[in-house]
Order: structure tokens, then sequence, then C-alpha cells
């Protein structure tokens, strides 16, 4: 089984943390794989509950007349003896029950048994599940495979892969074999994706091809989505603007434009889409900031932004075979602009950045900027060999009374530094996460 990040989060809340847990996150990214196998090696027994796959225990547990009497059905339907004090209830596509967060405070503080619920942000039935109980409920987000994964599911083990980290963190080069099987791995990874169906096909054999199919597969069961979700609402126009990411991508300033028959339209037509797309997990959104000053969220346009695909490898399925093969064999004629830059705003997101770009007229416009130990931090994402080239991250860092101290560029490429510029390669963005604190006592001793 893949290994994945969450897992950890998974041990802390088991260890540290009373309240129920929602894993909530886009179709097809492994919520219930990953917590059915966390629950088969941390309980002796425990409860799963599908909510899309057995459509009676919706009405099973919206029938219950309060928190005893629907433990008492959680008794009847299992399988196994629960066990207080140990057993986990799982409850899967909790957003086609949302009765069950109407009733988890009392089933907390009933204390007899643990709870995870899974959701996917599939239409707007999950926004409604985040008004949970303060101190009831904790929530945490789950994204496709990032490359940090990606890595240890293809043979690197932690050890290996945190002598690379020393690397970033000292800003010394990589030795040139690590380097080169890292790079090699990263052009696999933009075409396999992050999708956990895809990764295991392209482990257990290595055909593209069969990756490529699972990908157009997920794809189409989005669109099965959207067309639920855009049937009920009119004004919903979701498929036609996830169809046109890739193409809005591939321009040079890679911004979304909404249009019409090749002309442009007001963005309130489509604002309800546009944000269905991001809530539900399937997409990223990337805003624009003109003043570097953190928090870069007070910043923000709401209306000027990228548009990303949440998986890469979904983003490349849209992309011809030829194309495919040319990503492979590394061609220094394709432009790997768009996929470079996909990988980034996912692997950003993953890392926990709020992503923005920065755009204004006697500066140029800068790929992603994010706020970082307090500081915004400028990060261009460049694919080819002139990645030195980068004149707006330059007059973004001359300007008058600049708060940035430290930039990035990541390409294909090994480390330099240049004054306060890091020259990273592209499967170093794993690493750029916040500074970890120190353990810190907050109490005033008297």
């Amino acid at each position: 089984m893949i290994k994945r990040n969450i897992e950890n989060k998974l041990h802390d809340w088991m260890e540290n943390n009373r309240n129920a847990l929602l894993i909530s996150g886009a179709r097809q990214i492994g919520k219930t794989t990953t917590i059915r196998q966390f629950c088969k090696e941390n309980t002796k027994s425990y409860l799963e509950l599908n909510m899309i796959e057995n459509p009676e225990f919706v009405t099973m547990i919206q029938n219950a007349k309060g928190a005893a009497d629907l433990l008492e059905r959680f008794r009847i339907v299992s399988e196994n003896t629960l066990v207080k004090g140990e057993s986990i209830i799982f409850l899967d596509e909790v957003q086609k029950v949302p009765e069950i967060i109407t009733m988890i405070k009392f089933l907390v503080d009933e204390g007899s048994y643990r709870y995870l619920l899974s959701g996917s942000l599939l239409g707007v039935e999950l926004h409604n599940l985040r008004s949970a109980p303060v101190g009831y409920l904790s929530i945490l987000e789950m994204y496709p495979i990032d490359f940090y994964e990606f890595l240890l599911a293809s043979g690197f083990s932690e050890n290996t892969i945190a002598s690379i980290k020393t690397c970033f963190n000292n800003t010394n080069e990589v030795d040139e074999f690590y380097h080169n099987k890292l790079m090699d791995l990263f052009y696999r990874y933009l075409i396999v994706g992050g999708m956990p169906q895809a990764v295991q096909a392209y482990l257990d054999s290595g055909d593209i091809y069969a990756v490529r199919q699972i990908q157009k597969d997920i794809v189409n069961l989005y669109y099965l989505d959207f067309m639920q979700y855009a049937s009920s609402n009119g004004q919903l126009k979701i498929k036609s603007i996830y169809d046109r990411i890739p193409s809005e991508l591939n321009k040079q300033n890679k911004r979304f434009v909404f249009a019409n028959a090749d002309k442009p339209v007001r963005f309130d037509r489509y604002e309800n889409s546009f944000l269905w797309l991001v809530n539900s997990g399937v997409a990223i959104a990337t805003y624009n900031v003109e003043d570097l000053t953190s928090p870069l969220q007070q910043n923000r346009s709401s209306n000027l932004f990228k548009l990303y695909m949440s998986d890469v490898g979904l983003l490349n399925s849209f992309y011809s075979n030829q194309k495919l093969m040319r990503i492979l064999n590394k061609d220094k004629d394709i432009n790997n602009g768009a996929l470079f830059e996909n990988v980034a705003a996912q692997q950003l997101l993953c890392n926990g950045h709020k992503t923005y770009f920065y755009r204004k007229k006697n500066i140029g416009e800068v790929d992603f900027v994010i706020d970082k130990d307090g500081y915004p931090t400028p990060i261009e994402i460049k694919s080819g060999k002139d990645y030195k080239i980068h004149s707006a991250l330059k007059n973004l860092i001359s300007r008058p009374n600049s708060q940035i101290k430290e930039a990035y560029v990541f390409a294909d490429t090994n480390v330099k530094k240049e004054g306060i510029i890091n020259y990273l390669p592209i499967y170093m963005l794993m690493f750029l996460k916040e500074t970890e604190l120190e353990p810190i006592d907050l109490r005033i001793k008297i």
C-alpha cells in the first residue's frame, strides 16, 4: 500500500485528540483506502459505513431517535464486536447524511468509540458540515499523492530523502547520481500524477497507457458529477470551465479569462461554477496580489486568478500521446511550463501554503508568492534552460523598502545561490514549508 503523509496526522489524532475527525477532499484521492487501512492497523475492531454504496445507512441514521439509539443501530449493523474505548466508527461519504454532524457532539461526549468521517467535496453539501460544533469535530484536507509520497512509493527511503533535504537546507548541490534519478522520477510524475489508482498501475506494470486510461476514467467520473450538479443549478457552467484549464495554462500569462465566442464576459456570470470547482477540490485557484505585505490574503484580488488542476496527471490526460512521449523523453523543444507550474501549485498546497501570484504593470509577473516565516516570498517556476532570466523577479527584489528576504527559482537544475535568490531543482518544492517551531511553554509562571 502507498504510504500517505496524512497517516502521521491520523496517528496524532488517535493519541492526542478526542474529537471526531473529518477527512475531506476530492473523489478518487485515496481517502477511504487510507482510513480503512489505518483502522485495520490501529484498532481491534472497527465499523465502516459507506453512505453512497449503502444508502440504507443514510435512512438508518436519519431515523435515529438520538445518540443512544444511533449507537445501538451501529452495534446491530456491525459484523464485529465494538469495544468501548478502542473501536473506531468510520462513516464514509458523510455529505449524504448531514444529520450525523448534528449528532457528533453527543456521540463524542458519550465517549464509547472514536469517530472518523470522510467526505468528497463534490457539491455544496459538505459546506454545511463545516458549521460543526467547535470542540467536537476536527477537519483535515487530503490531496492527491504529492512528489514526496511518489518518491517513497518508487523505492526512495525516508533517510535518502532526508539527506536530499539537508542539501536544500544548506544550499549544497545534490550528488549527481541522486539528482539525475530524482529528475527522471519527476518527469515520470508529470505523466503519472498523484491519483492513487494511476500511481499503483504505474508501480505494478509500468504501462503508461494503462495509467492514461485510469486518468481518463477519473475525468469522466468528474464529468458525471458536473452534470449532476449543473442540472440542478442552471447557472453552473462547471464542465466548460474545467475543460478550458489546459488551454488557459498553455497561454503565456496563464491567467484564466472568461469568454463567450472569443469575447470577454463578466466574472460574476461564472463565479458560482468557478467556486464549485475550487471548493470541490478538483481545481486549485491562485489569486493575484499587487501589494507584497504579509499576510497576503488581505491583498488578494477575487476576480484575477490562475486555475490549475488538482492533479498534474489529469492535466496530462488532455494532451496527445505524441506530446506525452516528448515529455518522457525530456524533449528540450517542448514547453513544460504548464506542467511544472501545476505541480508547484499542488505541492505548495500540500505543504500548507496558500498560493498567490504577483502582477504589477511596472514590475511584471511572478509565478507564485507565499507567506513564509512572516515574509512574502516570491517563487518562479522554470522548465527550460533560461531559468536565470526572470526580469519580474529581479525588479521585485530591487524595489526600495522591499520586505523580501529570500526568493526561489525552481527549475531543471541543481542547487545554486546568487544573493537572496535560491536556484533549486524542481523536485525540492516538496521541502518548501514553514520553519517548524520548537516546543514553547506559553504558561505564565506566577
